[in-house]
C-alpha cells in the first residue's frame, strides 16, 4: 500500500512539473512573438521624444523684419520750405526727437509695431539730414557747424535708443541694436568734415 501511494505522489509531481515546463515554454513563445512589436513601439516613442526635445531646444526664427524707412509728406514739406542750412538742420533734429519721443511712449504702452514705425521714421530723417548737409557742403564754416550740431544731437539719441531696446521683446531687439550702431556710424560721418585741415569752422575764426 505504501508503494502504491508513493507512485501516485510521483505521478502527480511529474504532471505538475510537466505542466509548469509547458507553461514556461508557452510564456517564452509569447514573449518571443511580441518582443519585436514591443521593441518597435519603444523605438517609435524614443524617436518622438528626441524630436520633441530637439525642437524645444531650437530657437524659432521670429525676428521681426526692419521697419520701412520713410519721411512723411508733412515732414518733407516742412523741410523743403526751410532753405536756411542752420534752421533746416535744427528742424530735422526736432523731427527726429519727436519720433524718438513717440517711440518711447509706444514702448511704454507695449505697442511694439508702432515703436518700429517711429524708429523707421527717425532712421529716414537721419539719412535725409546727412544727405542734405553733404549736398550743401561747400567747405564753409556754416555747414561744418551744422555737422557738429548733428553729431552732438546724435550723442543724446544713442542712450535713449538703448533704453528702448532693453525693454523690447527679443524679436524686435535686433533692428534697434543695429540702429544704435548706425547712429554711431552717422556720428563718425558727421565728424569727418571737421577734421579737414583745409577748412576752418566759422566758430574758430570768430574773435572772443
Amino acid at each position: 500500500m505504501i508503494k502504491v501511494k508513493s507512485k501516485k505522489v510521483n505521478v502527480k509531481m511529474w504532471k505538475k512539473a510537466d505542466f509548469r515546463f509547458r507553461l514556461n515554454i508557452v510564456k517564452k513563445s509569447k514573449l518571443q512573438l511580441y518582443l519585436p512589436f514591443y521593441l518597435l513601439l519603444f523605438t517609435f516613442y524614443l524617436c518622438l521624444s528626441i524630436s520633441a526635445f530637439a525642437q524645444a531646444d531650437e530657437p524659432e526664427d521670429t525676428t521681426a523684419p526692419p521697419p520701412l524707412k520713410f519721411v512723411s509728406k508733412e515732414e518733407k514739406s516742412q523741410l523743403k520750405t526751410e532753405t536756411d542750412i542752420k534752421k533746416h538742420t535744427i528742424l530735422a533734429l526736432e523731427m527726429m526727437d519727436a519720433r524718438v519721443v513717440k517711440a518711447e511712449n509706444f514702448n511704454t504702452q507695449k505697442q511694439y509695431r508702432e515703436v518700429f514705425g517711429e524708429l523707421g521714421g527717425f532712421h529716414a530723417l537721419l539719412d535725409d539730414t546727412l544727405d542734405y548737409l553733404n549736398k550743401h557742403d561747400d567747405d564753409s564754416g556754416k555747414v561744418l557747424n551744422n555737422f557738429k550740431r548733428l553729431e552732438i544731437s546724435l550723442r543724446k539719441f544713442a542712450p535713449r535708443l538703448e533704453l528702448i531696446r532693453r525693454e523690447l521683446p527679443i524679436k524686435y531687439e535686433l533692428y534697434v541694436r543695429n540702429l544704435i550702431k548706425y547712429v554711431r556710424q552717422a556720428r563718425s560721418k558727421a565728424v569727418e568734415p571737421l577734421f579737414d585741415n583745409s577748412v576752418v569752422p566759422e566758430s574758430a575764426t570768430e574773435k572772443p
